[in-house]
């Protein structure tokens, strides 16, 4: 009964025998099915990629979106659940001003980030609320320590901090290209970064399977004197044909390997 999650999963609040919370996994499952969501810290700042998307043909490109600024030193992306993350950085919004009006300083990223947590933690204590069904990638500058970072709230309400992190559909695999590039031994540059961010979405996309998208990037840089953006559409275009270019010559390298294979073996 337990594994199946029946008599189980009316509640957030209800634990099984085995120690799982069915409401949670099924949020997490609702940001699996999402656009993918990937975050990089980099020597100069921090980077934030979102898929959205294009579920209509008459669908303004730049309606819905999915990367928000919440103060002017973080900005906000999110995936799974829209209605969801939104709330999620309202919430995020509302604790930066009120930072802000207490402190008199912009909050650090650090801070956003645990305080959104107890938000989305507490809607998985109470029997009449649920979880949130998204998942939000937060970067931001703290002036104070003059140090940028990287951190991810799930919908379990666990908040980590990260050289690069991964959300929503195709997560394993988007991690895993992230570990290829080691980012906590040999760190790179927003402008790489901002790459090798498109390279792992187009990698992941499947034109023959998953509906068109479109990529939103921003980052927060020395670039951008440390306030939250968007990337330029140059930037976006350039790294767009560089991460097609180096997709097309990897299949030409896996191709050639198997050609070689087939050869060995007659």
């Amino acid at each position: 009964m337990a594994s199946s999650g029946s008599g189980y999963d009316l509640s957030s609040s209800t634990f099984s025998p085995d120690g799982r919370i069915f409401q949670v996994e099924y949020a997490n499952k609702a940001v699996e099915n999402a656009g993918t969501c990937i975050g990089i810290q980099c020597t100069d700042g921090v980077v934030m990629g979102v898929t959205k998307p294009l579920l209509h043909k008459m669908l303004l490109a730049n309606s819905g979106k999915r990367i928000h600024t919440v103060s002017d030193t973080c900005g906000i992306a999110m995936t799974g659940f829209v209605p969801d993350g939104r709330q999620v950085i309202n919430r995020g919004r509302d604790e930066a001003t009120s930072y802000k009006e207490t402190y008199g300083q912009s909050i650090s990223p650090q801070v956003l980030s645990d305080r959104c947590a107890t938000f989305v933690h507490y809607f998985t204590l109470h029997g009449s609320l649920r979880p949130f069904g998204a998942t939000v990638v937060i970067g931001g500058y703290n002036a104070e320590t003059k140090k940028h970072s990287l951190h991810m709230v799930e919908p379990n309400g666990v908040a980590f901090q990260y050289y690069a992190c991964a959300a929503g559909k195709g997560r394993q695999p988007a991690k895993t290209e992230l570990e290829k590039l080691e980012l906590h031994k040999t760190p790179v540059t927003c402008e790489e970064a901002v790459k090798q961010i498109v390279r792992i979405i187009h990698m992941l996309h499947d034109a023959n399977k998953d509906k068109p998208f479109e990529l939103e990037l921003s980052w927060i840089c020395e670039a951008t004197q440390w306030k939250h953006a968007g990337v330029p559409q140059a930037t976006q275009k350039a790294a767009v044909e560089w991460a097609k270019e180096q997709l097309e010559e990897e299949e030409e390298d896996e191709s050639d390997d198997d050609d070689d294979e087939d050869e060995m073996e007659e």
